[in-house]
């Protein structure tokens, strides 16, 4: 049984072997596209956090409704016990319940990374030739614009109730500015959890215990010098407090030094450990 080739076959081979070679040297010829830099990789991954939200527009309950709804349950609860007036208290309370609100919703960020772990997105991700770090820090980014909307938010509704922010728009900037810059380093802590815990529910679970004491054992609701004493080495020290303190003081006209070194000390310091153990786990995961 003869197996030559017939006719057809014999045209298409003629045909297929100067196109594939034809295809090659087109392909060897053009430059390999330039990978793309460290901002511009975190930028994308950024924008397609903010995309996230765009499709479930359900995510962005936690920085709108939840933040009026700590602004209006703390002041109408407490402002005349505490203060004698919900005038008088809101001027105290609303820089430090912003910190709390904006400083709660950084766990978020943990609980998005774990499900797209869950879900396999990590493992295209490491395939891609882009800066290592670039998924995590484009999450961070894209949370930055829902913390900015958060403190937007609630400013609204304090301004709504009373607050009148002596430092005027300049000192209410340089604030949310200094709230923003150390929730983008705090929810390293969370990336670290989301990597780190196999399920959603045991991230929340690790995250509320972390979060409720550093918030709750602070400066946000009352001054800590009403406090015991033991009390207050624990409060006057905490990462919140000292950021309470500076939104505080920055949004009353002041300068506060000493609290905005030590926010931004803190910040750094959360970058520096969480960041790295963060990607660590990222590379091994």
């Amino acid at each position: 049984m003869s197996t030559a080739p017939t006719t057809a076959e014999r045209d298409d081979a003629e045909l297929t072997a100067p196109d594939a070679k034809t295809l090659a040297s087109l392909l060897v010829g053009q430059e390999r596209p330039q990978r793309p830099s460290a901002l511009s990789a975190s930028l994308t991954f950024g924008w397609r956090a903010m995309l996230k939200i765009k499709h479930v527009p359900e995510q962005l309950f936690d920085v709108t409704v939840f933040p009026i709804m700590m602004v209006l349950m703390f002041t109408y609860l407490f402002g005349g016990a505490l203060a004698g007036s919900i005038e008088g208290y809101i001027q105290f309370l609303l820089p430090g319940i912003l910190v709390m609100s904006v400083v709660m919703i950084t766990m978020y960020t943990g609980v998005a990374v774990n499900t797209d772990i869950a879900k396999g997105v990590f493992d295209r991700f490491r395939t891609l030739p882009i800066w290592r770090p670039a998924p995590m820090v484009g999450y961070l980014l894209g949370d930055v614009v829902r913390y900015l909307l958060a403190s937007a938010v609630m400013l609204v509704v304090g301004i709504a109730i009373g607050y009148r922010p002596d430092g005027g728009l300049l000192g209410v900037l340089a604030g949310v500015a200094l709230l923003l810059v150390f929730s983008f380093a705090f929810s390293w802590i969370w990336t670290m959890f989301g990597l780190m815990l196999r399920t959603e529910k045991s991230v929340m679970g690790v995250s509320m215990m972390v979060i409720f004491p550093l918030t709750f054992l602070s400066n946000v609701f009352v001054d800590p010098r009403t406090m015991p004493g033991w009390l207050q080495a624990f409060v006057n020290n905490s990462p919140v407090t000292h950021l309470a303190a500076a939104v505080r003081e920055l949004m009353a006209g002041n300068w506060p030094a000493t609290d905005i070194v030590w926010s931004l000390g803190w910040s750094a310091l959360f970058v520096v450990v969480f960041g790295a153990v963060t990607m660590r786990l990222y590379n091994r995961k």
